[in-house]
């Protein structure tokens, strides 16, 4: 299944394509998705998606996380983190709901905490 088909209900209202590099900060609501490479902070209460290709690495306070690609530091998510297969998450992080398909990387520390 392609994240495409993953996609979080909410609507995309924001893109990052493939090819494309972008440092600092990152706020936007409901989904956004990242295909290139981002470094900083993502502050949202939506719906963070890392295709594939994508890159992000820092600071992330997101209300849910969908990781298909790679993404490095710390995260905080209040809802969820998925990632699926193929996806690589090497960070710090904590949420009430994580999910680590087949074939997917966790490395780092991992906090649960009850949902909001």
């Amino acid at each position: 299944m392609s994240t495409r088909e993953r996609l979080p209900r909410g609507e995309l209202n924001g893109f990052l394509d493939q090819g494309s590099e972008l440092h600092g900060e990152l706020r936007f609501e409901q989904t956004f998705r990242v295909e290139g490479r981002f470094v900083g902070e993502v502050v949202s209460e939506g719906d963070l998606m890392v295709a594939e290709r994508g890159e992000v690495e820092g600071e992330l306070r997101v209300g849910g996380l969908l990781v298909a690609g790679t993404v490095r530091g710390q995260v905080v998510a209040s809802r969820r983190v998925e990632v699926g297969p193929g996806g690589r998450l090497l960070a710090e992080v904590e949420t009430p709901c994580l999910v680590v398909a087949d074939g997917a990387v966790l490395e780092g520390p991992c906090r649960m905490v009850k949902g909001e």
